[in-house]
C-alpha cells in the first residue's frame, strides 16, 4: 500500500513538473528537439537511413535553405520569357494549346482567355544566356552561380494543397514535412541547435497564409518538428528562464525531472517520455546557444550592404537570409523560409514589381556571402513556389492591368551550389508558356533530388506507419541527373 501511494505521488508530481516546464520552455515551439537515435523508427536495415544519423552514399550538400515564395510568383514575368504572348496580346487562348485543361473556379466561368504578355522586359546574361526579367536584376548577376527549372509541373491548382504537397509530398495535411525527413534521417550537425528551423516573412503582395501543418513531423517522432523562430526579443518562444530563476536552479529541476521520468519510462515503456527528456535537455543547450547563433549585430557593414537595407529590420525577407545564413554555417541541416505575397490574381503589374525587390537583392547576397565563405559548394539553395502563373488575363485585361491565375503545368523555379549544376537551364515549355516541351520535373522529382544531393535514397528513407511505409516521394518520383553536377 505505501508502494502505491509512492508511485501515485510521482505520477502526479511529475505531471506537475512537465506543467509547468512546458510552460517556462514551451514544448510547442520546441517540438523538433533532438531525439536519441533508438527512437528514431522500426525500419529494417536494409531500408534505415543509417544508424547515428549516416546517410546512404556521399552526399554532395550537408545543408538546405530553402527560400519558398509562398503565393506562386508568374514564371512569365521572371524566368520563362514569352514574346509570343506579346505579339499575340488579347487574342484568345487556343483550344489547341490548352487541350480541355482544368481550371479553378476563378477563371473557369470566363467567357474569354485573352493572352497577355510580361509587362516587364528580359534580357539574356551568363554563360548559358539565360533569359532574365527586368524585375531580378541582382539574380542575373548570379545566373552563372544557379540552375533554373523551367519545366517543374504539378497536379495541385490550389494553393494550400500545392503547398503542402511541396512540403511533404502529399497535398493533405498530416504528412512530415522535408525538414522532418531530413532530421529523422540525418539528425543534426549540432547538438545545440534543432535540425530544422522555420523563418517567416510577408512582402508588399497579396499574401497567402502559411501554416505550422508545413513545418510538422507528421507521423515522425515529435522532436523532427520544425522550430519556428520569431522576430521578436526572444528568437525561439518561451526558451528564456522565467525572471528570477538562474542556470543552475533549472539545471536541478531538468536533473529531477529526469529522474522521474526515468522511473515512468521504467513502468510504462513508453518512448514519448525519453523524447520529452531529450528536448528538455536541448532546450537548456539551447538557452545558450541560440542567441548567439540569432545575433547579427557583429555583422560587418558590407554585409548589411550586400544583402540590402531591410536586412537591418527583424523579420523581413532579407533579415531572414541573413539569419539563414548563420543558422547553416552553425549547422542547422534545413532552414526554411516562407515569403508571403506572390498571388497576384489582379494587379499583376505593380504588385509583382515591389514583390520582386523584396527577394531579389537577398536572395542573390545569400548565393554570394555562401560562395564567399566557402560553404556554397556543401550548402543547397532552393528558390521558388508552388505552381506557376496561366498565359491568360484573369478578370478584364487592360493595356496597363491584369492578373494571372493558378497554373500548374509549368513553372520556374531555381537551385544553387550543393551539388547542381551551376549556369544552366534545364528543360523547355512551348512558346506560350503553356505547356512543357522539354525534361519535365515533377514535385516528386524535386524532392528525390533533393534527398540525393543530401547523401539519401528516397525509397529508402521511409518509415512504417498504420501497416504501411511512408517516404516523402510516397510511390514515384525520380532524381534528375540533368542538374547534377
Amino acid at each position: 500500500m505505501e508502494k502505491e501511494l509512492l508511485e501515485h505521488r510521482l505520477h502526479i508530481n511529475r505531471r506537475h513538473f512537465l506543467s509547468k516546464m512546458s510552460l517556462g520552455l514551451g514544448s510547442a515551439a520546441l517540438g523538433s528537439l533532438l531525439i536519441p537515435d533508438l527512437f528514431r523508427g522500426n525500419l529494417g536495415s536494409s531500408e534505415t537511413p543509417g544508424s547515428l544519423g549516416i546517410p546512404h552514399f556521399a552526399p554532395k550538400a550537408k545543408r538546405v535553405i530553402y527560400l519558398f515564395q509562398n503565393g506562386a510568383p508568374s514564371q512569365l514575368e521572371s524566368f520563362d520569357y514569352k514574346p509570343k504572348l506579346r505579339e499575340m496580346w488579347g487574342e484568345e487562348l487556343p483550344e489547341s494549346i490548352r487541350m480541355g485543361q482544368r481550371l479553378t473556379g476563378m477563371t473557369s466561368s470566363q467567357n474569354s482567355f485573352p493572352l497577355v504578355g510580361s509587362f516587364t522586359n528580359f534580357q539574356q546574361y551568363g554563360e548559358a544566356r539565360a533569359w532574365i526579367s527586368e524585375l531580378f536584376p541582382h539574380t542575373a548577376g548570379i545566373v552563372d552561380d544557379i540552375c533554373i527549372i523551367k519545366s517543374m509541373h504539378t497536379e495541385a491548382i490550389n494553393h494550400d494543397p500545392a503547398l503542402t504537397f511541396f512540403q511533404t509530398g502529399a497535398q493533405q495535411g498530416n504528412r512530415p514535412s522535408m525538414g522532418s525527413w531530413l532530421s529523422y534521417g540525418l539528425g543534426s550537425e549540432n547538438s545545440n541547435l534543432p535540425a530544422f528551423t522555420v523563418l517567416l516573412s510577408k512582402g508588399r503582395g497579396n499574401g497567402q497564409g502559411v501554416y505550422s501543418k508545413l513545418w510538422n513531423n507528421g507521423f515522425l517522432p515529435a522532436t523532427h518538428q520544425g522550430v519556428q523562430f520569431s522576430n521578436g526579443e526572444d528568437p525561439v518562444l518561451y526558451l528564456s528562464d522565467p525572471e528570477g530563476m538562474r542556470s543552475s536552479e533549472r539545471r536541478k529541476m531538468l536533473d529531477h525531472l529526469s529522474e522521474l521520468n526515468q522511473m515512468a519510462f521504467q513502468r510504462s515503456g513508453d518512448p514519448e517520455i525519453q523524447a520529452r527528456v531529450a528536448q528538455y535537455e536541448m532546450a537548456f543547450r539551447m538557452q545558450t546557444a541560440v542567441p548567439e547563433a540569432t545575433d547579427l549585430s557583429k555583422e560587418p557593414e558590407h554585409i548589411f550592404e550586400m544583402y540590402g537595407e531591410d536586412s537591418r529590420k527583424p523579420g523581413t525577407f532579407a533579415a531572414n537570409c541573413l539569419l539563414a545564413r548563420k543558422l547553416s554555417e552553425n549547422g542547422v541541416r534545413f532552414v526554411q523560409l516562407y515569403h508571403q505575397g506572390w498571388d497576384q490574381h489582379g494587379n499583376l503589374p505593380s504588385e509583382m514589381t515591389v514583390q520582386a525587390k523584396d527577394v531579389d537583392q537577398p536572395s542573390a547576397a545569400l548565393i554570394k556571402d555562401l560562395k564567399q565563405r566557402g560553404l556554397l559548394d556543401e550548402t543547397l539553395v532552393i528558390w521558388g513556389g508552388e505552381f506557376g502563373r496561366t498565359n491568360y488575363s484573369q478578370g478584364k485585361l487592360t493595356k496597363y492591368n491584369y492578373g494571372r491565375d493558378h497554373h500548374p503545368r509549368c513553372f520556374s523555379i531555381w537551385m544553387a551550389g550543393g551539388g547542381v549544376k551551376p549556369g544552366m537551364v534545364y528543360g523547355a515549355t512551348d512558346e506560350f508558356g503553356y505547356n512543357i516541351t522539354e525534361d519535365p520535373v515533377h514535385v516528386h522529382d524535386f524532392q528525390a533530388t533533393v534527398l540525393h544531393l543530401m547523401g539519401l535514397d528516397h525509397e529508402r528513407l521511409v518509415y512504417r506507419h498504420l501497416g504501411r511505409k511512408f517516404r516523402l516521394t510516397d510511390v514515384s518520383g525520380k532524381v534528375v541527373p540533368g542538374i547534377l553536377a
